[in-house]
């Protein structure tokens, strides 16, 4: 029987996943909302752009966001590693199971509406009062492969998150000894602070997210809603935000 790795293996394996993914991104969103706060544009006359063109040749773009999409995957398949079960479900402890998949797609659909209308709601006011940037999900040209790739993005953001945030850190601070309140309030933190980049309004939006998140996922363990509403939620800004900036420019439309 393998012995149970010690508490100092279990912290620096999560502070190199971290490292590699998520908290590498918490540092750098730290980073820029202070370049954004003591820029001489004001936050609100700012633009966070999520998915730019990375190349002005259409198949160097297309290649680069693929390369983009599919190393950024990395982070989730070492935890897939590090917590593979030899017995059937083999990612038990990640909440994926296989059983009661329709309920659970379900569950996520039923998510996406109590996530994502508030959250449309506090992104309008935040924009109002100025507490975030002019966020463009879809900095993309028009190709034929722009809204497969955006599609691609918002599973590669839904798989990285919720993979991480909530089936491997619950995981393995479950196993530090945290208690559960410890950790949904650690977790939503993490979450709120790689989202800072957006400014200061994303961090209360996505805290209050990973808060709710992390309570639903303490209670059912259970991984696939999470990743079925955040998917939805990306799928839907990332693709419709085009028809919206031009529907309600004064809502959505970027900053002249």
């Amino acid at each position: 029987m393998t012995p149970a790795p010690s508490r100092s293996r279990l912290w620096w394996e999560v502070a190199i996943v971290l490292a590699l993914g998520l908290g590498q991104s918490a540092i750098y969103a730290i980073v820029q909302l202070a370049y954004r706060l003591t820029d001489d544009t004001p936050l609100a006359d700012q633009t966070a752009t999520l998915n730019p063109s990375r190349s002005d040749r259409e198949v160097f773009d297309l290649i680069y966001q693929v390369l983009s999409i599919g190393f950024s995957i990395v982070p989730v398949l070492l935890v897939c590693f590090l917590l593979w079960q030899h017995r059937r479900p083999h990612l038990g402890a990640l909440g994926l199971d296989g059983r009661r998949v329709g309920a659970d797609v379900g569950r996520g659909a039923l998510l996406v509406l109590a996530i994502g209308v508030p959250g449309l709601a506090l992104y309008i006011g935040g924009r109002a009062v100025g507490l975030f940037v002019a966020v463009n999900p879809a900095g993309l040209d028009t190709h034929w492969w722009t809204i497969p790739i955006l599609l691609l993005a918002a599973a590669r953001a839904s798989l990285q998150e919720e993979f991480v945030v909530l089936g491997y850190l619950f995981a393995r601070l479950k196993q530090l000894g945290w208690s559960p309140w410890t950790i949904i309030v650690s977790t939503a933190v993490l979450r709120a602070t790689y989202h800072l980049y957006q400014g200061p309004g994303a961090f209360v939006g996505n805290l209050a997210m990973g808060l709710l998140f992390g309570w639903l996922f303490q209670r059912s363990g259970r991984l696939l809603p999470f990743l079925v509403a955040h998917f939805l939620i990306d799928a839907t800004v990332f693709v419709g935000y085009p028809w919206a900036a031009a529907t309600f420019p004064d809502l959505f439309g970027l900053p002249g």
